[in-house]
């Protein structure tokens, strides 16, 4: 235990929060940080904040699925989350004659509770060190050599660590680009079901137009439970299984707060760049972001022309296109923000004042020399990939027919009769299935016909699939008119096996490589596959591994450079609790934003009927009548909806718990603030907000809207 205590001085020792910045690792809070949560209000001690062996927050805090956050709320293991984190289960257990994203859904009682595949939830167990193991192995390796070395140490102590009989996994987590090494214990729970949800009328209200936007009215939650088997481990589901009894859950306050007040926010935040490099900057915004963004916004377009006619396509491309849409603001919004706030110069002042201190040190005077280099021989190159996988697999049957290229591959190695060929066979025909029960097909069409287009237009000639678009024009028309690429993708779809059942099925009796091979979606595909990874991305792969090691040597250097600043380490997706207040703030002169929202908000956007601001019936009638029993703000004389904080987060941070002083659930963290989208890269002191849905809404919607009390009496509220 001595051994683990001093290797963890590193971050100890080196961890900065500059106003309300900072994502914590709560298992290695040093007294300084914990004196400041002291001073802004924090009534609890370290060791209810994080303990091994004892229960403490960190026991109520899970990894939801494979990107959000979700928390324990009572002692039968009820979680809550974000609406837009269990949309995927939400819809996976919808059907057009139980339609739950359109109408909502809560258990009576625990056998209506609805079994979701695949979902499950992950407690963080411990973590320990293994810096020294690490550097041991990696010593006098650099670039794409220690980047393998550490890959497979990784993969060899995360081993020591599993018990796959009690659902325990280990993963290894890289701080501060590669100068500390974490391996963190977790236990998966894999029988995950659907208590409730709210219709996504109210859970995702205001839809895109409101997305990343304050004020904000969203009652973005979801309810499930975590079961275990009879004896207290993790099992699959079974009828038999028994709610999890967890350590720690909880507690629920509907006292309400007021403007000031201390807020803390534990969960998985994904990834951000705080250390990123000016030309990181530049790149992402000149060339990634508005890539991204302009290809999403084609695909966008086109799903949402066919969900709007058919309530069928409409749930069927849920999940696609929220995901999709999720992130496309935000680009545009990050790209926006970067440039407003002039992060670009500001990163090339950091880097010239480093240049300077490291003059005359070998370890340094070079780096950002060689970072140049590294960008300048990417960044060709750099649209081309966004084209590939934002465009070109953006369409759901060339993503499908990618997928068949290693099937093609030992079909051609190994012949047909061949155990292997025969298994990927089985294999594409299930993927096929999922394939088509989850894309729309005329959607689709649009969308290949204008990834060709566009990619044509976007990425450099010399960059082409050879011989392609020469056969596109001789084919099916000019290549500066959109009817020839509407053609083009008319003819893949009418023609491949892949969208045909009985094409299909004589393909599967009769299996042959070239068959594949000329099928029309397939031969999309792997030509524009094939010829981005066979001649660029190499490139791709040198210049990661190049980023990687300039960057670990950039954060090496700063530290020597300012050896009595604190850093903290950049999001990796591990356990992190983000400290700061609930706050109202000023975005531009002469405007205020109020720190809560309310139903008075959600009445005056009401619009009846509309794709983003319809309300269900019983809301209307509820709260046109103030109907809010012991959920209303007496503050307010309202039922608050939601409310902003002034905690550090990102992406991952989605349905983690907003913590009072006293450690009580007040809210679910699900968005940022369109001011401040520069915040993966740039945190705004002044303007950094976390939007959050008020735990009182939650249960108001539960109780009142849904009639589901028993839920509500399930919790520990703190009155």
């Amino acid at each position: 235990m001595k051994k683990f205590l001093l290797s963890c001085s590193f971050i100890l020792t080196t961890v900065l929060a500059i106003a309300d910045e900072g994502m914590w690792l709560p298992m290695l809070l040093g007294q300084q940080v914990y004196n400041d949560m002291v001073k802004r209000g924090l009534k609890l001690t370290k060791e209810q904040l994080y303990h091994v062996n004892k229960p403490s927050i960190k026991d109520a805090i899970v990894i939801f699925g494979g990107g959000c956050t979700g928390e324990i709320v009572s002692a039968q293991g009820l979680l809550f989350t974000n609406h837009h984190c269990g949309y995927g289960a939400i819809a996976a257990a919808s059907s057009m004659q139980n339609n739950y994203l359109r109408d909502g859904f809560y258990a009576p009682t625990r056998a209506d509770e609805i079994p979701s595949a695949g979902l499950s939830a992950q407690f963080l167990l411990r973590i320990e060190d293994v810096t020294r193991a690490m550097d041991s192995a990696t010593q006098g390796l650099s670039g794409a050599d220690r980047a393998k070395k550490i890959a497979d140490m990784s993969t060899a102590i995360a081993k020591q660590y599993a018990d796959a009989a009690n659902g325990i996994e280990a993963r290894i987590s890289p701080l501060f680009k590669g100068n500390q090494f974490l391996v963190f214990v977790y236990q998966r729970y894999r029988d995950v079901r659907l208590v409730g949800t709210p219709p996504e009328s109210i859970g995702k209200y205001g839809g895109d137009t409101d997305n990343w936007e304050w004020p904000r009215h969203t009652g973005d939650f979801s309810v499930f439970r975590v079961y275990m088997g009879k004896d207290g481990k993790p099992a699959d589901y079974a009828a038999s299984n028994i709610p999890l009894q967890p350590k720690h859950f909880l507690p629920v306050s509907i006292k309400g707060f007021k403007d000031g007040d201390y807020s803390m926010i534990y969960g998985y935040p994904g990834s951000t760049n705080r250390y990123e490099t000016s030309y990181g900057v530049k790149l992402k915004t000149e060339i990634e972001n508005p890539s991204t963004v302009a290809l999403r916004d084609m695909r966008l377009k086109h799903m949402f022309e066919q969900m709007k006619k058919d309530p069928a396509v409409k749930l069927k491309l849920a999940s696609a296109y929220a995901g999709i849409a999720n992130y496309w603001k935000f680009f545009d919004g990050e790209s926006k923000q970067l440039l407003k706030y002039r992060i670009y110069e500001k990163k090339q002042a950091d880097e010239k004042a480093f240049a300077e201190w490291a003059k005359g040190n070998p370890s340094y005077e070079n780096l950002f020399v060689d970072w140049a280099k590294a960008y300048q021989a990417w960044e060709p190159y750099a649209k081309h990939r966004i084209y590939i996988n934002e465009g070109i697999l953006g369409s759901p049957l060339l993503a499908f027919a990618s997928s068949l290229m290693a099937l093609e591959a030992d079909m051609v190695r190994k012949g047909v009769d061949h155990p292997d060929v025969k298994k990927g066979l089985a294999a594409a025909d299930r993927s096929r299935k999922g394939f088509l029960s989850e894309t729309d097909l005329p959607s689709d069409r649009k969308i290949l016909a204008d990834a060709i287009r566009m990619y044509r237009a976007q990425i450099d000639k010399g960059q082409h699939p050879a011989g392609f678009y020469e056969d596109l024009r001789n084919r099916f028309g000019k290549l500066d008119e959109d009817a020839t690429y509407a053609k083009y993708s008319d003819f893949v779809f009418g023609t491949s096996i892949l969208t045909d059942d009985n094409r299909w099925k004589a393909f599967l009796d009769a299996p042959d490589a070239v068959k594949l091979q000329s099928d029309a979606a397939y031969a999309a595909a792997s030509t524009f596959v094939k010829n981005y990874t066979t001649k660029y991305n190499q490139d791709r792969q040198s210049f990661i591994a190049t980023d990687a090691e300039l960057g670990r040597l950039y954060l090496k250097g700063i530290r020597a450079m300012n050896p009595s600043k604190l850093m903290y380490p950049d999001a990796t997706f591990t356990m992190r609790v983000s400290y700061g207040q609930v706050k109202s703030y000023q975005p531009r002169d002469a405007v205020r934003y109020d720190y809560v929202c309310t139903m008075k908000g959600v009445l005056e956007k009401y619009k009846p009927a509309d794709y983003e601001f319809d309300l269900p019936a019983n809301l209307v009638a509820k709260a046109s009548q103030q109907d809010f029993g012991p959920y209303a703000d007496k503050l307010r004389n309202d039922l608050v909806v939601s409310f902003i904080t002034t905690n550090d987060i990102t992406g991952g941070n989605s349905g983690s718990p907003v913590i009072n002083a006293q450690g009580e659930l007040i809210g679910l963290a699900f968005d940022g603030n369109y001011e401040a989208l520069s915040h993966k890269i740039a945190f705004d002191k002044d303007l950094n907000r976390t939007i959050c849905v008020d735990v009182r809404y939650v249960l108001w919607c539960i109780d009142k809207l849904g009639g589901a009390p028993h839920i509500v009496r399930e919790l520990k509220l703190i009155r």
